[in-house]
């Protein structure tokens, strides 16, 4: 069974281009963030869960507790989100866009070697995929 806690470096992304153009990002937007590396960092402290993004962009860090909304401060609004644990190597984000109540989420699935993060939004037609390698 693999931790979810860990290190992971983006190495590829799929359909990124077309997810980020469905939901509204702009050309430069969409570009910068198809090209970028991250580290994804995710550490427990007690029963808070910390993703923490770092990229030559900006850092982002999302801390919550399984089951309770939180909010994420996205470029342009804020989301309101829920992640819970779907079993030992899963974990799902589920947000609503409160301007226009579209809703959106992510879905973590770990294994030994790396995380997959795959993004969804009612407006695009075919998820988007994010991979990273776990980091020793």
């Amino acid at each position: 069974m693999p931790s979810i806690t860990g290190k992971y470096q983006h190495y590829k992304n799929e359909n990124i281009d077309d997810y980020f153009t469905a939901v509204g990002v702009p050309y430069m937007g969409r570009k910068m963030m198809s090209m970028s590396s991250p580290l994804m960092e995710i550490t427990m402290d007690g029963d808070t869960m910390t993703i923490k993004n770092s990229s030559l962009m900006r850092t982002v860090d999302y801390k919550f507790k399984f089951g309770e909304e939180y909010e994420e401060n996205m470029p342009n609004t804020v989301i309101k989100s829920v992640t819970t644990k779907v079993n030992d190597n899963e974990i799902e984000t589920k947000s609503i866009i409160p301007e226009t109540n579209a809703k959106c989420g992510r879905h973590y699935l770990f294994t030994d070697d790396e995380c997959v993060v795959t993004l969804t939004h009612e407006n695009a037609a075919v998820p988007g995929k994010r991979y990273f390698r776990r980091v020793p």
